[in-house]
């Protein structure tokens, strides 16, 4: 039995993140179970090339950070703790797929997923999924603080926020003050939600060279100076400042894409002679990813799709990238396609074998087949056409769940931080834009689609399309509008016994692109004002504020679990604040169906025009008026005793389904 390693032989962050199941099974010659596997990592395995997880590449992001690789620093520990919150990114394990096919093909569970590492804080131990990993080693306890130190800092220190946002330090056990003044500084943790410590030694680059305290030099000397707590430029600054040019990232996605093994056309071929028809009555879709496991807006609307085509007996054969792109392939680029048949995962292959194999099933049979390419994010125009073409497939359906058709900025945001509403290529506005450069790749790509396919353009609302059509290139084509939900009036909403506090709350992750700092501005400035109670309704919370969290997550098999959860709080106002424009939004119709008005602004797309059309809320021009509006009370009069809300029904479309029953 190996001894015991020391508190601090590996750093604590590592001993969570090390995937000691993947490392025992990718490096067996190493003999490196449980803890072993986390001390190899930590001392020799990344100097060697080795990775410490599936969906991290120690090479590839040594590669592509050149200043980590010149400092000898670890790659793992520097991305979690450091390079994330600069916006670096992580490239997958080049042994990652064949290690995520042995454990799907025996039913096991991955270990644990980036998704919810990236959810959380610094520290990731409160995350990780069930299976086998090395137990935590708790970091050492810190040594007494300077009594000097804990004197000027303690009544300024926020202990609470401190520990909300470091739950490793809750799991230790440790005193916070005592962790912050020994070590927590150095790893650029903050002591309060108003200091930053990384701000302040950005801005005052001498206290970064002195290698004091920021927070110390702040209280004892900075404040009086007039110097700033943290960056008061805004949330737009702190997206620019991590912003990765598009180029870097595309060339990550295309090093991921060319490390993955594709299998052969006989593995394909056998889950297809297993499936409900053998592909005689099939129904292809093509997305930026695995749809059962990721979620949003759009992995929903697939899993309805997969539910509604499985209803009509025909087998649903998805593709999507099986490393993520940002935007779309172009010819050379590679790109093994995932494949899922009917909602199970069968592997990783080349276009040429998904067409091959579809080739092999001999379209010309009397069956009932159709396609819909809702979006084209890592995949390549003519590769698409032609896995088509084996299928025996011209006429289908493209759906507009962002403007990925109209540029690389999928959302039409000028360099992640302000619509621009697709202005015409190569203007002096594309000029100044990081996606600029890559938006001829995205006319072209959809360009050449179009004209192999023979597509109807699907929009989910009128704003949307009207957008689209006065954008793109090229000649006329087929549209429809498909809502993916309509509202049917049910009577009215339920109005609180008692009048209150008015309840605005947020819906959704906390993101940027969709409003999370507009209404986490609001809940700073106003969260101590007794007229109002500022709710999150989500995932997972903020732990950087106290506000109060519901937890509520979105489902097949809860697909009401938001509006029911609004309805039971009675919520009176939901904040809808996104940055780009909105396609459609499900928490639009889910807070409307719960009695609850919407707050939004011009910029929010469907949004806007569903709220002003119709009545249910406020269109406010800008984050000015906003504030003026809750700091006035103006908006108590969407209190629901005030206004007599409205309940709904909230059905969903069948999506593709839809519009194939309709052509039948």
């Amino acid at each position: 039995m190996a001894a015991e390693a020391p508190v601090d032989d590996v750093p604590w962050v590592l001993s969570a993140a090390v995937d000691a199941a993947f490392y025992q099974a990718v490096y067996p010659e190493l003999g490196a179970g449980g803890y072993e596997a986390v001390r190899d990592y930590a001392t020799w395995g990344w100097r060697q090339g080795r990775d410490p997880a599936p969906w991290f590449s120690a090479a590839a992001y040594l590669a592509d950070n050149p200043d980590v690789r010149q400092a000898g620093r670890e790659p793992l520990e520097h991305f979690l703790t450091q390079g994330r919150l600069e916006g670096r990114a992580a490239v997958p394990s080049e042994k990652a797929e064949a290690y995520r096919l042995v454990r799907a093909r025996g039913e096991a569970p991955p270990a644990w997923r980036l998704e919810d590492l990236l959810a959380a804080a610094p520290v990731v131990s409160a995350f990780l999924e069930p299976g086998p990993r090395p137990a935590p080693v708790p970091p050492a306890p810190p040594p007494e603080p300077d009594p000097d130190e804990a004197a000027l800092a303690g009544p300024e220190f926020d202990a609470d926020f401190y520990l909300r946002v470091n739950p490793d330090i809750v799991a230790a056990g440790v005193d916070p003050l005592a962790h912050f003044l020994a070590a927590g500084w150095r790893e650029g943790r903050d002591p309060a939600l108003w200091f930053s410590i990384r701000d302040y030694q950005e801005i005052y680059p001498d206290i970064a060279q002195a290698k004091v305290n920021p927070f110390l030099h702040y209280l004892a000397a900075g404040r009086a100076e007039g110097r700033t707590a943290r960056n008061a430029l805004g949330f737009r600054y702190d997206i620019l400042a991590k912003l990765r040019p598009v180029a870097e990232r595309t060339a990550a996605a295309a090093r991921a894409a060319g490390a993955v093994a594709a299998q052969p056309a006989e593995v394909l071929a056998e889950a297809v002679s297993l499936s409900r028809t053998g592909l005689k009555d099939l129904h292809i879709t093509f997305s930026h990813d695995d749809y059962p496991r990721n979620f949003g807006g759009m992995q929903l609307c697939l899993q309805r799709e997969d539910a509604e085509f499985a209803a009509l007996g025909r087998d649903h054969l998805h593709l999507y990238p099986s490393a993520p792109w940002l935007v779309v392939r172009t010819a050379g680029e590679p790109g093994p396609l995932g494949v899922l048949l009917n909602g199970r995962e069968v592997g990783i292959f080349t276009a040429e074998t998904v067409a091959q194999v579809l080739r092999a099933t001999d379209p010309r049979r009397n069956g009932a087949r159709s396609y819909a390419v809702h979006s084209l994010l890592g995949h390549n125009a003519d590769e698409t056409a032609d896995i088509l073409e084996a299928a025996g497939m011209k006429a289908g359906f493209f759906w507009l769940h962002d403007f990925a058709s109209l540029c690389a900025g999928f959302h039409l945001l000028r360099n992640d931080v302000e619509d621009c509403a697709a202005p015409p290529p190569g203007s002096a506005a594309c000029g100044i834009c990081s996606y600029g450069e890559y938006r001829a790749r995205h006319l072209d790509e959809h360009r050449r689609l179009f004209e192999r396919l023979d597509l109807t353009v699907v929009s989910p609302s009128e704003p949307t399309l009207a957008l689209w059509k006065a954008r793109a290139e090229g000649p006329a084509r087929k549209t429809v509008v498909l809502p993916h939900a309509r509202l049917t009036d049910a009577g009215p909403a339920p109005v609180p016994a008692e009048s209150g506090p008015l309840r605005i709350a947020y819906l959704g992750m906390p993101a940027a692109h969709k409003g999370w700092p507009v209404f986490r501005d609001l809940t700073i400035r106003h969260g101590s004002d007794p007229r109002y109670r500022f709710l999150h309704l989500g995932a997972r919370p903020d732990p950087a504020l106290a506000l109060e969290f519901h937890e509520v997550v979105v489902t097949p098999a809860r697909p009401r679990a938001m509006l029911e959860t609004l309805a039971a709080l009675e919520v009176d106002a939901v904040l809808i604040w996104p940055m780009c424009r909105e396609t459609f939004s499900f928490t639009a119709y889910e807070a409307v169906a719960a009695g609850c008005a919407v707050i939004t602004s011009p910029e929010s797309g469907n949004v806007a025009a569903f709220v002003s059309e119709n009545g249910f809320g406020l269109v406010l021009p800008d984050q000015a008026a906003l504030s003026d509006a809750v700091a006035s009370g103006r908006l108590e009069d969407l209190a629901r005793g005030r206004r007599a809300p409205r309940r709904y029904e909230l059905s969903y479309s069948g999506m593709t389904a839809d519009l194939v029953r309709q052509r039948r």
